[in-house]
């Protein structure tokens, strides 16, 4: 019996450990970042913060494509903290000095990552944008500004195409061979409105379709889908009824895996789970004979594992499984 109608997915991306992996969008980027790093892919997770809407996705790539420094002006301070408009809040620092050392080493270290990355992996979150008032100008975070300093528009199908071609000629620009994989968040932005976030998916949906039309590089990877048709049911959200809980990130992220991986690497993936689950078990002594013989035969994984895949790092992992909290 099928009580689902399940979503075909095909293996495109071709993901290995010996990839470089840049993810740039919404919260969903960054959760499956997260779980790529925990995996020893090595990645670069959002470096200039989470991003919703796809313009102020398009001008962080192109900043970090021109390696275009932040300078006073993209600055605002605010009871002693300072932010900007272009970034996430977790950017904020209490001096300008602090807070442009940071954000344009971030910039630095994302252009010479973009250089050399293999697959590029963007999240569009809404369609909805806010503008500063005064200048018009697109803002990626408006930090909790009156509600005044603002526009608030939905782009349309061809703003929004246009906005997705630029981010693929700015990556063109610095690297002209990475496999460009969009994706629709699927989580809803129920602050919209149910009518007016439906609208907003439907834009991203059309204008990333249209793009990978255009471009035989570009790809798309259909999260949005899968949580509003396989997952419909409400068993798979979290309490707020909007996001999806971690049963559902789990069978997303699965889903990613038959994406993205070869055989190949998801054997080596399961060796690395292992290894990882196997170093965060609590022995009940761990002066004995037999957990002294299972840290052997963890370090022997890990080092048959580090002879075939030399740029893997197990040092955090040695040192807990030499250093278990007893249970």
């Amino acid at each position: 019996m099928k009580l689902i109608t399940e979503i075909t997915i095909k293996q495109e991306a071709d993901i290995t450990y010996e990839s470089r992996v840049m993810m740039f969008g919404s919260c969903f980027s960054e959760n499956i970042g997260n779980r790529l790093e925990q995996l020893k892919f090595n990645v670069s997770n959002n470096p200039l913060g989470i991003l919703f809407n796809p313009c102020s996705i398009k001008e962080s790539i192109r900043r970090i494509a021109e390696k275009r420094r932040f300078v006073s002006d993209d600055l605002f301070c605010r009871d002693g903290v300072w932010n900007s408009f272009h970034l996430h809040s977790k950017f904020a620092q209490l001096s300008e000095e602090a807070f442009l050392q940071n954000a344009n080493r971030q910039v630095e270290a994302a252009h010479l990552f973009l250089q050399n990355a293999t697959h590029i992996f963007i999240t569009l979150g809404t369609a909805w944008i806010y503008e500063l008032s005064n200048t018009r100008q697109i803002v990626a975070n408006c930090h909790k500004e009156p509600q005044e300093m603002f526009i608030r528009r939905r782009i349309g199908i061809e703003e929004c195409s246009q906005a997705l071609r630029d981010t693929v000629a700015a990556i063109r620009q610095v690297n002209p061979n990475a496999s460009i994989i969009f994706t629709v968040s699927p989580i809803r932005h129920w602050k919209d409105g149910a009518h007016d976030n439906q609208i907003s998916k439907s834009t991203l949906l059309l204008a990333a379709e249209k793009i990978r039309e255009e471009e035989p590089s570009v790809h798309y990877f259909p999260a949005y889908e899968i949580m509003m048709d396989e997952l419909r049911d409400y068993r798979f959200y979290a309490e707020d009824m909007i996001h999806p809980n971690d049963l559902a990130i789990q069978y997303i992220w699965e889903k990613f895996t038959s994406y993205g991986f070869s055989e190949e690497t998801l054997n080596t993936l399961s060796r690395i789970e292992k290894i990882i689950a196997a170093v965060h078990h609590r022995p009940f002594n761990p002066q004995s004979e037999g957990h002294r013989k299972f840290q052997e035969r963890i370090l022997a994984e890990m080092e048959e594992l580090h002879q075939t895949h030399p740029f893997l790092n197990f040092q955090k992992e040695k040192e807990q499984l030499m250093h278990p909290t007893p249970a």
